[in-house]
């Protein structure tokens, strides 16, 4: 983690900007105070990595790079040489994988911020076709009725468990974040209410399952799919700019006991653009923290 002071970096109008919006936007909010305490911000970053046979970094790429703020770059200069990786297939040459950053951004104090790498994701655009699941059918959940007056946006982070005939075997939202802040009552409330429309549309999805590779025998496949509900007034929907934070109230991580403890240290669901797919336990395997060796 980087540690950012305020006097020296525009962190401090960025955060206080993005907490500022997420304060207008609750009408149920109990304080300012309280809205910073638990308010993030992130950033997804993409680029690519070049990768030694041994697993170790040779180099690596940020797209855009010139779009992001200075304190994001040294971060990402700071840690991500260090790292090393495990391939399913070692190569005899380095290779170069597509990779996605997901950057958090937290107020530690009225005069501090700090930065760190909070997910990764790398190699899953490279896959060859049919070595990986990919959805078949995949129609949007309903926006919950309780959510949708009340303008609550949000993203649930689910995880499925893919069976051999291309169905879900098994769901689950893994975390909830909203972009409003209320009591913790309502903001449960909301999270459950997004959390079981998206598990309700996600259970009925279905996905064409690997023809190819090491891992088309597996019993089964397990994936990380973030589910987006944003509700935003009319005319003024686009995409959030590259490069830039968005603030939201995260929620708190729940225990999946069909998966793996050691699956979930990397290539977490919130590393993934909106309407993407991640298949844990394939291709690149980053071995070292994302904070570095």
């Amino acid at each position: 983690m980087i540690e950012v002071t305020m006097g020296s970096t525009r962190m401090k109008r960025w955060l206080m900007g993005l907490f500022c919006v997420l304060m207008a936007c609750a009408a149920w909010a109990e304080s300012p105070a309280e809205v910073r305490k638990q308010a993030e911000a992130s950033m997804l970053v993409t680029g690519s990595v070049e990768i030694l046979p041994d697993g170790s970094v040779q180099g690596y790429a940020l797209d855009h790079a010139e779009q992001l703020p200075a304190a994001v770059v040294q971060l990402i200069q700071q840690n991500v040489p260090g790292w090393k990786f495990q391939f399913d297939n070692p190569p005899a040459v380095a290779t170069k994988a597509k990779m996605s950053l997901r950057l958090l951004a937290r107020r530690m104090d009225d005069a501090h911020d700090a930065i760190s790498i909070s997910a990764a994701q790398f190699g899953q655009d490279d896959k060859v076709p049919g070595e990986s699941i990919s959805y078949k059918t995949r129609l949007p959940p309903r926006y919950p009725s309780r959510a949708l007056y009340s303008k609550v946006s949000g993203t649930v982070y689910l995880l499925l468990r893919v069976g051999r005939d291309g169905r879900v075997e098994d769901a689950a939202a893994e975390q909830v974040n909203l972009t409003v802040y209320a009591s913790g009552r309502d903001m449960q409330f909301f999270r459950d209410d997004l959390a079981k429309a998206a598990l309700m549309a996600a259970r009925e999805w279905t996905f064409n399952i690997p023809t190819i590779g090491k891992h088309v025998a597996d019993d089964y496949w397990v994936a990380k799919v973030p589910v987006n509900f944003d509700i935003r007034p009319r005319g003024t929907y686009k995409d959030m700019p590259y490069g830039k934070w968005q603030a939201y109230v995260p929620g708190p991580r729940q225990l999946v006991p069909w998966v793996e403890k050691k699956k979930l240290l990397t290539g977490a669901a919130d590393a993934v653009p909106d309407g993407g797919l991640y298949q844990i336990n394939q291709g690149l395997q980053l071995t070292t923290p994302l904070g570095g060796a």
